[in-house]
């Protein structure tokens, strides 16, 4: 007892100390980050690839500060499921309920711990996110912010179309993140049950029914042309006893329910009219499409997600989110508008089944192949990109005041 006492006397100076931390953290981290893209632009002009090599391990240590916020705060990831190391360095396109502003920097911390994948990711986020602190780093990142609403809807998918031809080959990214849902499950959630008993689908609780107009374009745009064999798939375990769960999986797909083609046209999310971009224009070859597909599972304890605000000041009671990860090779996917449109709702009525059971129980499918996993962060590397952060600070500040310093005196010299 007089434990827990001082547990509840401590937490609430140590939220006023964490929120100080992450406040300097943003001080001193973006507008460094922000400084040094600006310095190297003569780079850029001599040669691009080195200055987005750079761009990116700049990207991926400030994103591992934000990493470091939740892993402080005692709020663990755990993941399970498939193994996905083969898609490390593959295009990947990654798939995740959406439930609370917590899932993007429990993903990073996630990905921070991988080789690769943070300086070379693209993410897919509401335009809104562009007038937040991190706003100006994903527009230097090239990031994608789409737009919400039917009207702007189609404007949207043909803006992905040109970003992904524009920013997204060129700079040789391979992991690229989107949230089908569209929105947190809080405000899409009841939207989505009158769609789905409109139209005699399953009545979701614990995700929506995705919309399938950017994944769409994505697959347009990346997925190779179904009468070019140029991806074959790769399997990821050639055991029988995954053989075997992947024909149930199958099977359990073509007993799904049916989504009929009138609700489809009613929500109007595909982009069948946009015109298929040719497969040589991806990067000159013809081995530059999409390979794989992650569908990651979040879940949180109780079903009661954290928030940023969570992360910030840790007043919540230290946690594990899980993550639960399923890898499906690209050939496994559809490309026509009905029936990637009937696969990517099969992942979310998975998602759903998965979810109800965790919360009801407690556990996860026994045939993982990567059992439950916490993701272990390096302090050290935390403390050694602080340093860099805050001694990049230091240097760019003595730069400002010698610029404005021989600013004054040419200007007492012009004068006199």
């Amino acid at each position: 007892m007089p434990c827990y006492s001082l547990r509840n006397i401590i937490k609430y100076p140590r939220a006023v100390l964490r929120t100080i931390l992450v406040v300097a953290n943003n001080i001193y981290c973006v507008p460094t980050y922000l400084v040094w893209m600006f310095l190297l632009l003569p780079l850029r002009k001599i040669h691009e690839s080195y200055y987005y090599r750079i761009e990116g391990i700049l990207f991926h240590w400030l994103l591992a500060n934000v990493s470091m916020w939740s892993w402080t705060a005692g709020y663990e990831v755990v993941e399970m499921g498939d193994d996905i190391t083969t898609a490390f360095d593959k295009r990947t396109l990654v798939l995740a309920n959406h439930q609370s502003t917590s899932d993007v920097p429990l993903l990073m911390a996630a990905f921070n711990a991988k080789k690769g994948i943070l300086p070379n990711i693209m993410w897919i986020m509401d335009r809104l996110f562009k007038y937040t602190n991190f706003g100006a780093v994903s527009l230097v990142h090239q990031d994608f912010f789409i737009a919400s609403g039917k009207k702007n809807r189609e404007k949207s998918l043909q803006q992905l179309k040109s970003h992904i031809l524009q920013c997204y080959v060129p700079r040789r990214r391979k992991w690229m993140v989107l949230f089908p849902e569209g929105g947190f499950l809080r405000k899409r959630k009841e939207v989505s049950q009158r769609f789905a008993e409109k139209n005699n689908l399953p009545v979701l609780n614990n995700v929506t029914l995705p919309r399938v107009g950017a994944m769409k374009a994505i697959m347009d745009m990346l997925g190779a042309p179904s009468d070019m064999d140029v991806c074959p798939p790769a399997s990821t375990s050639t055991h029988p006893v995954q053989a075997a769960q992947d024909a149930a999986v199958k099977q359990s797909e073509s007993n799904s329910t049916i989504i009929n083609s009138e609700a489809i046209n009613k929500d109007d999310d595909d982009c069948d009219t946009c015109k298929e971009a040719s497969y040589a224009m991806l990067n000159g070859q013809s081995g530059g499409c999409l390979e794989y597909v992650l569908d990651i599972t979040i879940a949180y304890p109780q079903g009661t997600p954290l928030d940023l605000p969570n992360i910030v000041h840790g007043m919540r009671d230290p946690c594990q989110t899980f993550l639960f990860y399923k890898l499906y090779h690209s050939s496994e996917v559809p490309r026509e508008s009905e029936s990637l449109t009937q696969w990517l709702y099969n992942r979310f009525y998975e998602k759903e089944k998965l979810l109800e059971e965790f919360y009801r129980t407690g556990a996860w499918p026994a045939s993982c192949n990567i059992p439950p996993t916490v993701v272990h962060q390096d302090l050290l590397r935390f403390l050694l990109i602080h340093l860099f952060f805050i001694t990049s600070t230091y240097v760019h500040l003595q730069l400002i005041l010698m610029l404005i310093s021989y600013t004054n005196v040419m200007y007492v010299y012009m004068l006199s």
